[in-house]
């Protein structure tokens, strides 16, 4: 079968491999259909390796070369002994993450945040960039017919943004600053929207993403875009609110200027959120922070159980991941017409879909 395995850093290629047998109990086998490139997947691509496996990993023994694809929509092809919420032919998405369920966080029902969290398409045997793979019954998460195959590809992304905005506690009829307008950032201006957010200003350099950012609020509400780079985005968003500021401030850029215009443009006692994965230390004005009385507050990934909720979202359509989609290219060309317009400057891609299968 085919998979597209990382090896190292710009080592990465379809190749083909031995498909697994079949799925054991407690175990589904999978036919990915669409999968999203990440914001990881490509630090891996340009970097790496960094969280895939260069030796046995110690919760699923995977180690490189790893299939990647974690944000993956799926057709069930087989079914182990003891699952029954999923059968042959059911579309489904795939909530990637792998915990221990002994140590204290997931003891607590926080498996995202497990001591030896693995997650599927990076540390383990299986990827959503293959032909098939076996994961977890408990990972599997029907969508039902009103879900398309490239919109349950992209619950997982809507969940890590969903998570930011939940994280800052957002009230109807408020006010959101969002930095950035990549995948994330997009997605968590469409669920603030979806939450009822008043406004969203969404900060975004790139001229090209910031145009396609412009048309994402279309009959859900008002997304005001801004160039960081030229525009006095903290004055604007004064101007907005007669003064007071953003209620709400999530950073989805993992720049340093990205997070100080957070806490710059936020009002006293507002809260920042930061979403994005900042790759080296970021400087802040700490005194801003205890003058203004703010709330900063980290988030990683999701937590594993809101899947369904996100589908169900996304199902109504008052959550339309689908506008965040820039292409969609076949597995074949995913390293040139995916990894690498990606990490190319001025293609205005935001999220690429790699089409694995029908």
């Amino acid at each position: 079968m085919r998979a597209l395995r990382f090896h190292r850093a710009r080592e990465l290629c379809v190749e083909n491999v031995a498909e697994p047998g079949p799925p054991g109990s407690g175990e589904v086998l999978l036919r990915p259909v669409m999968c999203g490139i990440c914001g990881t997947d490509l630090h891996e691509y340009t970097d790496g390796p960094i969280v895939t496996p260069a030796s046995p990993h110690p919760l699923t023994g995977a180690e490189l070369p790893q299939i990647l694809g974690h944000e993956f929509s799926a057709v069930v092809a087989a079914t182990g002994p003891g699952v029954t919420h999923v059968r042959a032919g059911d579309l489904c998405t795939v909530m990637p993450l792998i915990s221990c369920g002994h140590c204290h966080e997931c003891l607590l029902g926080r498996g995202h945040l497990c001591r030896t969290m693995a997650c599927t398409g990076l540390s383990s045997a299986w990827g959503g960039l293959a032909d098939v793979a076996i994961v977890s019954a408990r990972q599997v998460v029907p969508v039902g017919e009103a879900i398309t195959p490239r919109q349950a590809a992209l619950i997982e992304p809507a969940a890590v943004a969903a998570y930011g905005i939940d994280r800052g506690r957002l009230q109807p009829g408020q006010t959101v600053l969002i930095t950035g307008a990549g995948p994330i950032g997009s997605l968590a201006t469409l669920y603030a929207l979806a939450a009822g957010a008043r406004r969203v200003v969404l900060s975004e350099p790139d001229p090209a993403r910031r145009a396609r950012a412009a048309a994402l609020g279309d009959g859900l509400g008002e997304v005001i875009t801004a160039d960081p780079s030229a525009e006095p985005v903290a004055e604007i968003i004064g101007d907005l609110t007669g003064g007071t500021g953003a209620d709400l401030a999530v950073e989805c850029a993992g720049h340093e200027s990205a997070l100080n215009l957070c806490i710059d443009a936020v009002c006293p006692a507002g809260t920042v959120v930061q979403t994005a994965l900042h790759i080296r230390p970021a400087s802040i004005r700490a005194e801003t922070l205890a003058l203004k009385d703010l709330a900063l507050i980290g988030t990683w990934c999701y937590p594993v159980q809101d899947f369904p909720r996100i589908a169900g979202l996304v199902a109504s359509g008052r959550l339309p991941v689908e506008r965040v989609i820039s292409s969609v290219v076949p597995l074949e060309s995913a390293v040139s017409e995916g990894f690498e317009r990606l990490v190319t400057r001025g293609t205005g891609e935001v999220k690429v879909l790699i089409e694995v299968g029908a």
